[in-house]
């Protein structure tokens, strides 16, 4: 795991805990220490990192600190990574502000995204090699640091020659977007899909993937100044249509249906009246997927739609898929080298991203958790 603090479990729906004294003893008594500088040749191990670690629940730029942190050893079964980037997700803040579906045990070490590259391999290590990247297979495993220990079979690898901020931010938005436009409906080339929050990092990886297989994407975004700019945004990346939520409710929807088969799938991120508005649109039999609630107000699903389309609703997680689907990888190593080959193409990029070094992290951590951000943070190591 990323941080010998707790063990996130890969086939059960709990976090598995140590003792927090005896994780505090093993792993941040020397905190105040200065860190040591690591070598990356194979055979020298490091001995402590640099870590964003939280020791209460709360607003992360108060909680959140820059420490240094004890290594453990290498074992034969074991990897040392150089952490390279991590992302600021909206859940690694939800985890330390303790509203999360999962929470660790305390004091923890933030983040749940990101990619390492390999330094050490154990003796036993078969699948993974000096220089490869890696990103976690799991939530939880405390990604900003500059360095960890982990199990072998804790994390996955992606290719080297990707861009980095695409491969640090790879493990959760592409895979939510592939996923949900995989697993529900049977989409065919000239199909459609309705989504709000189009310009999430989940809406643009959705337009992206979906542009790429020929399924037509009806984007709706909130009016803004910038509305025009944002449209031509989307759709340089592969947005079919780009409307303005009040749309959902005016004739123009009607027009646009009349060139645009309605979607057989909707994908929400946002929750209350955006939601109810999707469902409204979709096709006889379709779905509504909710893998998000930035409104933070209740789905509300009409009864017609219920009676009369016979609508299906449901939620999708990706941490929940992963662990699912954790007994055999095979699922998710294809569906990472799907998404790897369209980043390889130049039909898949990461959304505007600021590289942030992690001594900045305040600022960063400030930035991430304004509303309506435009780009996303990305912890530099």
């Amino acid at each position: 795991m990323w941080v010998p603090l707790y063990a996130v479990c890969l086939r059960s729906q709990r976090v598995c805990r140590r003792s927090v004294a005896a994780a505090v003893s093993q792993c941040f008594r020397h905190r105040d220490a200065s860190v040591s500088h690591f070598s990356h040749s194979a055979g020298l191990s490091a001995q402590t990192c640099k870590a964003l670690v939280y020791r209460t629940h709360g607003d992360p730029s108060r909680v959140v600190q820059l420490e240094g942190v004890e290594l453990p050893s290498l074992g034969a079964k074991d990897v040392l990574v150089k952490v390279l980037a991590a992302p600021i997700n909206p859940s690694d803040i939800n985890m330390i502000q303790g509203t999360y579906a999962i929470l660790p045990d305390l004091p923890a070490v933030g983040g749940n995204e990101g990619v390492a590259q390999v330094v050490e391999v154990g003796s036993q290590v078969k699948s993974l090699k000096i220089g490869d990247w890696v990103i976690p297979k799991d939530a939880g495993l405390g990604t900003w640091r500059t360095h960890a220990v982990l199990p072998e079979e804790d994390v996955i690898s992606v290719p080297n020659d990707i861009p980095l901020v695409s491969a640090a931010t790879l493990g959760v938005n592409p895979c939510t977007a592939f996923r949900m436009l995989s697993d529900f409906e049977d989409l065919k080339p000239g199909d459609s899909v309705i989504q709000n929050a189009a310009n999430s990092g989940v809406g643009q990886a959705v337009i992206q993937i979906a542009a790429a297989r020929g399924i037509n994407t009806i984007n709706v975004i909130r009016d803004r100044p910038e509305f025009t700019e944002l449209s031509d945004k989307l759709k340089a990346i592969g947005a079919s249509h780009v409307i303005k939520e009040e749309a959902l409710r005016k004739h123009e929807i009607k027009e646009l249906f009349k060139t645009c088969p309605k979607p057989k799938l909707a994908l929400n991120g946002v929750g209350g009246k955006s939601a109810t508005e999707l469902l409204r649109h979709l096709q006889i039999g379709g779905s509504m997927v909710t893998y998000g609630g930035m409104s933070k107000q209740p789905v509300t699903v009409p009864v017609s739609a219920l009676i009369f389309k016979d609508v299906k609703v449901r939620g999708f997680w990706v941490t929940q898929w992963k662990r699912d689907h954790s007994h055999d990888g095979r699922a998710f190593r294809a569906m990472l080298d799907e998404l790897c080959s369209l980043i390889k193409q130049g039909k898949l990029t990461a959304p505007a991203c600021t590289e942030v070094g992690l001594q900045q992290y305040h600022a960063a951590l400030d930035t991430a958790m304004q509303p309506f951000i435009s780009t996303k943070q990305v912890l530099v190591m």
